[in-house]
């Protein structure tokens, strides 16, 4: 299988930050597309999913590191939704040595105590930790039941049917639901 460098941005279609992440990643068949093809495209993808702020310098290693939590994530996702285990090693590391710094502190301005935050963006871990905690908190969800794998045909994206009759099929209607729907249509045809 070939993956292709990046020809189009990341898709944003999964209603979850992990999924989505997963799904950078995308394609049919042994027609695969990347979306990290070097730190500053993971970069990207942080400001995207508004993880990080733009100008954010990226870390050595950061590439490396998110291609290892995505093949981590994907194989815990699909282990999650067979009921089996899978290897924590890569989440785990992430989410201990990236974990945001946070404080409570008083605001002179509105009177108030406030949740400080600080998440370290000098690491690869530390802009990275936001997917591992979107994963960790999407597998131990109640709604884990409703991610779901794309029902199209060699399509790999998952996404979470967050729809009120959880009947979603595919990862977007207007790419996979329009090319199987042509296709059944086709079928039924004759054509």
């Amino acid at each position: 299988m070939e993956i292709k460098k990046r020809s189009s941005p990341p898709l944003f279609l999964a209603d979850n930050l992990a999924l989505d992440f997963i799904n950078s990643e995308y394609g049919t068949g042994d027609d695969r597309h990347d979306c990290f093809d070097d730190d500053t495209s993971v970069i990207d993808w942080l400001e995207t999913a508004g993880l990080t702020p733009k100008g954010v310098v990226a870390p050595p290693e950061l590439l490396a590191e998110a291609r290892q939590l995505r093949d981590a994530a994907r194989a815990v996702m699909h282990a999650a939704m067979k009921s089996s285990e899978a290897d924590l090693t890569v989440i785990n590391r992430i989410l201990e040595k990236g974990r945001p710094e946070t404080r409570l502190k008083w605001d002179q301005d509105t009177q108030r105590y406030h949740v400080d935050v600080r998440s370290a963006t000098d690491s690869a871990e530390g802009l990275l930790w936001p997917v591992a905690d979107a994963l960790v908190k999407l597998v131990t969800d109640e709604k884990f039941e409703y991610v779901r794998q794309c029902e199209a045909d060699n399509c790999i994206l998952l996404f979470h049917d967050l729809s009120k009759s959880h009947r979603r099929r595919w990862c977007s209607m207007a790419t996979c639901g329009n090319r199987m729907k042509v296709a059944a249509f086709r079928n039924r045809k004759g054509v």
